[in-house]
């Protein structure tokens, strides 16, 4: 259903040159969500979906070491569709400090983003509620270092910025005056809480989502938290139990139609075409995760197997292919350490895994080799390429092209 425009633009001029603010229309729309019969079945099947996604976290054998990877992929991806070229393989390095030369702006900026999905989980578990406080929390954790950091990290706004083009008057949108920020967020706030009626879950996600990115609270940083007030939201209602669904691949995926959908329900009020996009990224997103944690653990399970096969000389071999299961990329010096066993022994269980096709070496060196594990890197890395930039390994000598 199009209802029209979904809130006033006004006319605003700088050095003489003209530009509309749009002021937004407080959630819920009106009139009200016209669901039908075939979104309320996308809704039931999107929920069925993050149901088995959260049941799938009671069963796996370590569920810390799948939402540290599922977290940091989200992280990647967020970051990418705001121009970061930052992958997985270099963020991974960059936390370890094993590797220099990684790119430090953008993989500060994807770690800064780790901490803040970090922090603010932390806070909804201490019963903190989802409040313009602890989203300003959030906001200074993410933009607390490295680039940003000049940009008021956890202060709305106080000067008026736009999205796409080089000013306000050949932006491609322009959010509500600065001096409407608070009182709008605050709106916002209300609609979370509920204030005026009960709206399902995924449906305040979705509407909570345009509504932020309408807004657009922060001198930066704004699609970075929007992304993350989805996840805050399914957590603080127990929708999910762990941060396990990266909806930032399905917005990456279809980045084009993602930004023209928030754009037509500003104009256009087309609230229905927006949460049948949002409830088919979910449902996908989710089946897609569930699958994904299956293969791994299939995997896992595999290449165990394949190592028990090799007798008495096995010991060290599955003792490395346990520590890779945490590090899929890892060094044989740091291989020695951790599993206090001497270079030599190191060597040799590696070569062991190397010959079974199970892990490769990645720089090409003679010293101060790095290993990935093939198979499990290439499927916790799907989907999550730097746009604009293929990479022909995880790490290479000389970087990546």
């Amino acid at each position: 259903m199009k209802r029209g425009i979904q809130g006033q633009l006004r006319r605003q001029n700088v050095r003489g040159e003209p530009y509309s603010t749009f002021v937004p229309q407080p959630l819920p729309p009106k009139p009200e969500l016209s669901l039908g019969s075939e979104l309320h079945d996308l809704l039931e099947q999107a929920n069925r979906a993050l149901g088995r996604l959260d049941g799938l976290t009671l069963l796996l054998p370590d569920r810390w070491l799948f939402l540290y990877f599922y977290v940091r992929k989200e992280a990647v991806l967020s970051s990418q569709i705001e121009g970061t070229q930052s992958s997985l393989a270099e963020l991974l390095l960059f936390e370890t400090e094993e590797l220099p030369g990684v790119p430090f702006d953008d993989v500060q900026e994807v770690s800064r983003y780790v901490a803040a999905l970090e922090h603010g989980l932390a806070r909804l578990r201490e019963g903190f509620p989802l409040s313009l406080r602890l989203i300003r929390e959030i906001h200074g954790v993410l933009l607390g270092g490295g680039r940003g950091s000049e940009k008021t990290p956890g202060e709305f706004r106080k000067s008026q910025n736009w999205v796409g083009g080089s000013r306000p008057g050949n932006a491609v949108y322009v959010p509500p005056a600065w001096e409407g920020v608070t009182g709008h967020m605050g709106d916002l706030e209300k609609f979370l809480h509920d204030t005026g009626g009960r709206t399902p879950t995924l449906i305040k996600a979705a509407l909570s989502h345009v509504q932020f990115e309408t807004i657009h609270p922060f001198q930066d940083g704004n699609g970075r938290l929007g992304r993350l007030l989805i996840t805050f939201l399914l957590c603080a209602e127990n929708a999910l139990s762990e941060p396990l669904l990266y909806l930032s691949l399905h917005f990456k995926r279809n980045r084009e139609r993602y930004y023209d959908l928030l754009q037509r329900v500003r104009l256009e009020g087309d609230w229905e075409e927006w949460l049948a996009f949002f409830l088919n990224g979910v449902l996908e997103t989710a089946d897609q995760a569930t699958g994904t944690a299956r293969r791994i653990l299939d995997l896992f399970e595999h290449d165990r197997s394949r190592l028990e096969s090799l007798g008495r000389s096995a010991g060290s071999a599955l003792r490395l292919h346990y520590l890779m299961r945490r590090h899929p990329l890892i060094s044989a010096a740091r291989t020695s350490r951790e599993l206090k066993l001497s270079p030599p022994t190191v060597g040799s269980a590696l070569r062991k895994l190397e010959d079974l096709g199970i892990i490769h070496e990645v720089t090409g060196r003679r010293r101060n080799r790095f290993f990935a594990y093939t198979e499990y890197f290439a499927i916790l890395n799907e989907g999550a390429e730097p746009i604009g930039r293929q990479e022909t390994a995880p790490i290479a000598t000389g970087g990546t092209t």
